[in-house]
């Protein structure tokens, strides 16, 4: 006969899988603080950093749909990245209601500097390529059925 564990131990702190991933994020986005000191980058703002090194020219729609964030939450560091001279921020002529995210010389050139970065974080994890590809996918699966939910 299975035994159901009292509700003390349901409520245990270390038995909870949200602080399991909770505590992980802050310590992974405590060494990402490190790595991006240098480059004057918040974590957010290396997002933003990211989506837009890998397409250059899009929305600010299109950028939140890649991070997950909503225009409330993205327009303040898009604001700050201008003002770092990161990027430029310019309405559509197509569309006046769209704005375009587009990067800047030195926007373009901070990712030369960002290339270490994967590789520190990888090395950090202390685990091979194959099982940190796992982790991601499985990751990925969860915030897909959380979305779900």
């Amino acid at each position: 006969m299975k035994t159901t564990p009292n509700t003390t131990e349901q409520l245990a702190l270390d038995n909870q899988f949200c602080f399991a991933l909770y505590s992980t994020n802050l310590a992974l986005h405590k060494l990402y603080r490190q790595l991006l000191a240098p480059m004057n980058l918040t974590y957010p703002q290396y997002l933003v950093m990211l989506v837009l090194w890998e397409r250059d020219d899009i929305t600010v729609s299109e950028v939140g749909e890649r991070l997950f964030l909503d225009s409330a939450t993205l327009t303040p560091l898009l604001k700050r990245l201008e003002s770092a001279g990161l990027i430029r921020r310019q309405r559509s002529r197509q569309d006046e209601r769209q704005v375009i995210i587009t990067l800047s010389e030195s926007g373009r050139a901070l990712q030369q500097q960002a290339t270490a970065i994967p590789a520190s974080i990888s090395c950090a994890m202390a685990c091979d390529s194959a099982t940190m590809h796992d982790i991601k996918q499985q990751l990925e699966q969860l915030r897909q059925r959380f979305q779900q939910a």
